[in-house]
């Protein structure tokens, strides 16, 4: 069940987990680092201290980040949309609840968890107007949201043709919402949105991360000419929101 676009996307990542995992294994085998070029967690503090926390992975994939928090005590849950995903991670040890699901509706009540987040996870491929409500919902006062995707500046320089990021503009700036990929949908908004939508249901921003690969940094995702790109302007961004 689902949107049009929830289907699609699902099928979409049943079809290609087992490769995905394959060619990406080594990248994000250790869990706790962020977006394409794996910036190490302990370096970025985004999460803080987990211990005794109830924590929700929103498009957890083989749960490599939840088992890698799960081992610094945390009480985790992982939840993606994917069927072939999560048995990915039920494969890779994960001793803890996994629940396929969209995060445009989340299967669970109101005030559950501590800390909240996605490394270009679900929040990447569902609408952000259905998924910040539910996460600002499930979320307990002064929990955290954080999550990790692709930047409207990007998106606002992705040339189609060369499958990459150019240095001049594109398309528009404004107005960016939904973006028909291959097989798939992303979604995307602009940085006065974004915050317009976290204010609207709760939400105090905290800090915009702006991620910029080391030099010499390699990625599976990602290609040189990426690389020199995301050295120039933000390829990607992690945002810290907490309800209030």
């Amino acid at each position: 069940m689902g949107s049009s676009d929830t289907n699609r996307n699902r099928d979409s990542w049943n079809r290609d987990a087992d490769d995905y995992q394959r060619r990406n294994a080594g990248h994000i085998a250790g869990g706790e680092a962020w977006g394409v070029w794996q910036l190490p967690e302990a370096e970025l503090q985004v999460l803080g201290d987990v211990a005794g926390k109830d924590v929700l992975e929103l498009g957890c994939g083989a749960a490599q980040w939840s088992i890698a928090l799960a081992r610094r005590g945390a009480r985790c849950v992982g939840l993606d949309v994917s069927q072939r995903q999560l048995e990915h991670a039920r494969a890779a040890g994960a001793a803890f609840p996994l629940v396929c699901a969209s995060a445009e509706a989340l299967p669970f009540g109101d005030a559950s968890f501590d800390l909240v987040f996605c490394d270009w996870g679900a929040t990447a491929f569902t609408d952000p107007y259905l998924v910040v409500p539910e996460v600002a919902r499930v979320l307990r006062p002064g929990g955290l949201f954080a999550f990790s995707g692709g930047t409207a500046l990007e998106w606002a320089c992705y040339d189609e043709r060369a499958q990459r990021p150019e240095r001049g503009l594109q398309r528009p700036y404004f107005g960016l919402r939904r973006w028909e990929t291959g097989d798939h949908v992303e979604f995307m908004l602009g940085t006065g949105d974004w915050i317009r939508l976290f204010r609207a249901n709760g939400l105090g921003v905290e800090d915009l991360i702006e991620l910029r690969p080391a030099e010499g940094a390699v990625s599976t995702y990602r290609d040189d000419d990426d690389r020199a790109w995301a050295r120039s302007w933000p390829m990607e961004q992690i945002w810290k929101v907490r309800r209030q």
